[in-house]
């Protein structure tokens, strides 16, 4: 098991990756923070809404990098490659011509359990845990052949999650303070990119390389 965590390297660091890259997207989390921060003009109230939205999102990714580890270890071949870079670029087509319309909304006095349940839901909507498949699978399929049982492969699974939400959560923490201390919400309107676009982008690419290693 220690071999399998010094292993592949480059999966980890994706892992990491896409925790800073999931931490600057808005839609998970750091701008309804700072909207809270400002909106009660406290601090407090802005770092307090992290630890949910961290809890939230990590349930997602456990959710699927646990799903990733189980059908790995069990079924490898390319056509699982196949079968999930084609819902990567499926799931980017829909949040295209459809993602629009089901936006998550909650107020500014939602509870802890209901912040981590948004956090969740906006996650899994938005297929942010399918974007680790091809950092998972490498460690849990044939490929490597390094994983025996359901232990292993879950131990895995909680290293990915643990990972990224640390990695996640630094980030949104990072932004949620620069903006509420010192850029405002406003830069969204100045100068942010449109992570919408981004995301699909990210999606389809994530499901290109996913059938390209097949």
């Amino acid at each position: 098991m220690n071999a399998l965590f010094g292993a592949n390297w480059t999966a980890w660091a994706a892992v990491a990756g896409s925790g800073i890259f999931h931490g600057v997207n808005p839609a998970m989390g750091w701008l309804f923070a700072t909207a809270l921060g400002l909106q009660r003009g406290s601090r407090r109230a802005l770092l307090l809404a992290l630890p949910p939205i961290a809890l939230g999102h990590a349930a997602s990714i456990l959710l699927f990098t646990s799903f990733a580890a189980a059908i790995g270890a069990y079924v490898p071949g390319a056509a699982l490659h196949w079968s999930l870079g084609a819902l990567l670029i499926g799931w980017a087509a829909w949040q295209h011509a459809y993602g629009h319309r089901h936006r998550v909304r909650v107020g500014m006095t939602v509870g802890f359990a209901g912040l981590a349940a948004w956090s969740a839901l906006m996650a899994t909507m938005h297929g942010a845990g399918l974007m680790l498949m091809p950092a998972m699978l490498p460690l849990c399929g044939g490929g490597f052949g390094s994983l025996r049982g359901a232990s292993d492969t879950f131990a895995v699974s909680l290293a990915f999650t643990a990972l990224h939400t640390l990695t996640t959560l630094a980030t949104t923490a990072a932004i949620a303070l620069l903006a509420y201390e010192y850029l405002g919400l406003g830069v969204l309107r100045r100068g942010w990119i449109n992570f919408d676009w981004l995301w699909r982008g990210a999606l389809v690419a994530t499901g290109t390389l996913m059938i390209a290693t097949a």
